[in-house]
């Protein structure tokens, strides 16, 4: 039997067409999938992300940071003011992806991870092993009891405002990619401002138990509900990877333009680390930019270069450009700027190579 998140009947009521996504009963689109992708690119939309779980570290002060200092391919030194966020991976001693996440600084006591939905389970009893392996004195809980709606678009952050106007005040001054916790009424509430589309906007963890009135407060607002086809030609536009297609199991954040998000300059140890500096890797991530008509880029469609073949990972039309995209993962020698050849049905379509992202703040990079 699927999941389910606390806004399903919500999503039923308003027609939502549903799939199982990670094992969850989620939707898909409310009626039109291009809508909901150009509400977010041009007003407000938003998602329930509440199948993605929110796990706490915590113990004596510095024990947090000691155990996400070895467990994460990032540094958690970089954060030092309190509501920091980074990106990051968690790789096995091969150094291949185990997931990505996004981790919260709250306190030298205290930090916040964010991880994927159909991997939460191995996440969490991968960072419990790190955590037993190493001795480190964290706790880890994973928070059941919160949901997690993501707020998108130019007038994201004003709407959330009128239609919880108790959160102005706390995230106004709230500045890119840092969290903070607020009391609303009696409740403990936290507000990211991260994000998955490329546009500006506010993640909302809330209790469970009052998801559904927020919902319902910023549906009152104008802010359009999206579901996951939207999520995901929003995220492709704006470069970003999508676990167990871009990324897994398989290949390294070094092979999949993650390279920015592992530090092997300090002295600090971390699983896979001796993996990646000795690892040369023969492949990369870029994007693709299809040149003429004669069908959609998608995932697993060959690639033709003088280098050798590669193999997109993910592929879509691109409401905003009006064109397909693509991430594909080709040889390393292959150049920004090069023209290739995706197979689709059989037959070659010139793709021009480009550097992610397409799209940003709702206008065209490439």
């Amino acid at each position: 039997m699927l999941k389910t998140t606390p806004l399903n009947a919500v999503h039923r009521a308003a027609g939502a067409r549903m799939v199982d996504f990670g094992g969850f009963d989620m939707p898909v689109h409310y009626g039109s999938q291009i809508d909901e992708h150009r509400a977010v690119r041009r007003d407000a939309g938003m998602f329930d992300v509440s199948h993605m779980r929110v796990v706490d570290v915590t113990g004596p002060s510095g024990a947090p940071r000691d155990f996400l200092r070895s467990a994460l391919a990032n540094n958690v030194d970089k954060l030092t003011a309190p509501g920091k966020a980074l990106y990051s991976c968690l790789l096995e001693q091969h150094g291949f992806v185990v997931d990505d996440l996004i981790v919260y600084f709250m306190r030298e006591d205290f930090f916040r991870l964010v991880v994927n939905a159909a991997t939460a389970d191995k996440d969490i009893a991968w960072l419990a092993q790190q955590n037993d392996a190493t001795g480190a004195r964290a706790a880890l809980k994973p928070r059941a009891d919160l949901s997690i709606i993501a707020v998108q678009g130019p007038q994201a952050r004003d709407k959330v405002w009128r239609a919880v106007p108790a959160l102005r005040v706390a995230t106004q001054d709230l500045k890119p990619f840092f969290g903070v916790e607020i009391t609303i009424g009696s409740e403990p509430w936290f507000v990211g401002r991260t994000g998955y589309t490329g546009e500006d906007g506010f993640e909302l963890i809330v209790p469970s138990t009052s998801v559904t009135a927020l919902w319902n407060a910023l549906r009152a607002q104008g802010v359009m509900p999206c579901g996951l086809g939207a999520r995901d030609t929003l995220r492709l536009e704006a470069g970003m990877n999508l676990y167990g297609q871009d990324m897994d199991e398989t290949v390294t954040p070094l092979e999949s333009g993650l390279a920015w998000t592992v530090d092997l300059a300090s002295p600090r140890d971390f699983v896979g680390k001796t993996a990646l500096v000795t690892s040369h890797p023969r492949r990369q991530l870029i994007g693709l930019l299809a040149v003429g008509s004669g069908g959609v880029l998608r995932p697993h469609q060959k690639v033709q270069t003088r280098e050798g073949d590669g193999e997109i990972t993910s592929g879509t039309y691109s409401p905003t450009l009006g064109r397909s995209i693509a991430l594909a993962r080709v040889p390393l020698d292959v150049q920004i700027g090069e023209t290739v050849q995706a197979v689709v049905r059989d037959k070659p379509l010139d793709a021009r190579v480009v550097k992610p992202p397409f799209v940003r703040n709702g206008k065209a990079l490439v």
